[in-house]
């Protein structure tokens, strides 16, 4: 791993141990990540350390799981999570805010920093060239308390990116690849990091797509460099004071380079029940689909949902799909009412849920019994929709979008290419 970025932030970190792959050590941990499912016993058991304020540079506490409030339990929860960040100088984003990785990204991600949080999906982060990595509550509560968190030490794979993507193939064509070769254990012991001339054609949220489901490789942590398109994203969340550069040596040595064009990707979709069980979305189309669910902490960026509108944009639904679109942030969904991008997705026929993780997770739009549900989520495994019998593919927003159309998977090339779309927001990174 020398000359790494994983390496460079990892010995920035150090406290204890040697950055050898397999040996443990024990990291500082800069900032903190808490959702509602499982920060309430994270607090609970931070309370009973005895601290006055938590430690870090800084602390967050989401709610973005369990927004529906059919009892009193989880407004309980939601009060208590308040109250304690309140008490202890924890940051609360309360329900409604969005979905923790997406808001994070938007809000607190630095790159060159360390992050840890209480949900599997925490290495989102690495896409603004953070270490962000995904632990138990107790391994949270005791980094708040100024504790080092001790993981071993992956091997690093050097993801090597070359190419453009082409038209109609998206960010979460690029993990659905690495799945199909690697599987769902592939990346178990081991770190991701990216570099190529690839890398600079992809857009802020496009990287943290890839680094979000990085996780469903068993990745320890994901991450891309802090480069140009790093500064820009800062710059429209008016945080640019944040960046700095970060990039692996000419001379990086990494346990095994992988190479990946970009240039010859196409949509790809992961069948039943596994993220890689990935086959091209033109082998299995025309498969009837009941039910499309767009958004969840992978793919729920501005402009992966204005592609969407535009696509929907003077059309309707098919009538045997239910549709719903998930926002990652309220500030994105401030920004598709603005610029009319929701109105488009309202008059097609989608139902706007709200911006929480929501379906994802089986929070609510269960499948209707043996229904083919197509997702832009991170996870299809069995039962997870809420509905046992329910078939759950996942694919990229755009792959959804045509089969909200059509009402069968479809592949996306069928239509014009979006280069020749007038969309002046291609480009901007938030």
């Amino acid at each position: 791993m020398r000359g790494t970025i994983i390496e460079a932030i990892l010995s920035e970190h150090l406290v204890s141990g040697t950055l050898a792959p397999g040996e443990e050590v024990g990291l500082r941990i800069d900032q903190t990540l808490t959702q509602d499912a499982t920060g309430t016993m994270a607090y609970l058991q931070f309370e009973t350390l005895g601290l006055d304020r938590v430690r870090t540079e800084l602390s967050v506490s989401y709610v973005d799981h369990n927004t529906l409030q059919t009892g009193f339990e989880n407004a309980d929860d939601h009060r208590y999570l308040q109250t304690v960040a309140a008490r202890y100088g924890i940051y609360f984003s309360r329900p409604g805010n969005g979905i923790c990785h997406q808001v994070h990204l938007e809000r607190f991600a630095v790159p060159g920093k360390t992050l840890l949080g209480s949900d599997s999906h925490t290495p989102t982060a690495g896409g603004l060239g953070m270490v962000a990595i995904g632990a138990g509550g107790l391994d949270v509560a005791l980094a708040m308390a100024g504790q080092p968190f001790y993981v071993r030490v992956p091997k690093v794979l050097g993801i090597r990116l070359t190419g453009q993507l082409p038209d109609w193939v998206s960010a979460q064509d690029v993990i659905l690849h690495l799945l199909e070769k690697l599987s769902v254990s592939g990346g178990v012991g081991k770190a991701l990091e990216y570099f190529g001339n690839g890398v600079d054609t992809l857009s802020g949220p496009q990287r943290a797509t890839i680094t979000n489901m990085g996780t469903e490789l068993g990745a320890t942590t994901s991450i891309f460099p802090s480069d140009e398109t790093t500064r820009r994203f800062l710059h429209a969340q008016q945080r640019q004071e944040v960046w700095r550069p970060l990039s692996a040596d000419e001379d990086a040595e990494y346990a095994q380079i992988i190479e990946v064009n970009l240039s010859e990707l196409e949509p790809l979709i992961a069948q039943p029940h596994s993220p890689d069980n990935v086959v091209p979305v033109g082998k299995i189309a025309g498969t009837k689909v009941n039910q499309v669910c767009i958004g969840s902490c992978t793919n729920s960026s501005l402009a992966e949902l204005m592609t969407v509108a535009a696509l929907l944009r003077g059309k309707q639904v098919h009538p045997d799909v239910s549709v719903t679109v998930s926002p990652g942030s309220r500030q994105v969904l401030t920004m598709l009412a603005r610029n009319g991008s929701l109105a488009d997705l309202l008059a097609a026929g989608v139902r706007l849920l709200e911006t929480a993780c929501g379906p994802c997770i089986g929070m609510g739009q269960a499948p209707a019994t043996d229904a083919v549900s197509l997702r832009s989520f991170n996870r299809n495994f069995s039962g997870r929709s809420g509905t046992k019998s329910a078939q759950v593919y996942l694919a990229s927003p755009v792959v959804c979008a045509a089969a909200a159309l059509t009402g069968e998977i479809t592949d996306p090339r069928t239509y014009p290419p979006r280069s020749r779309w007038p969309l002046s927001w291609k480009g901007q990174c938030c």
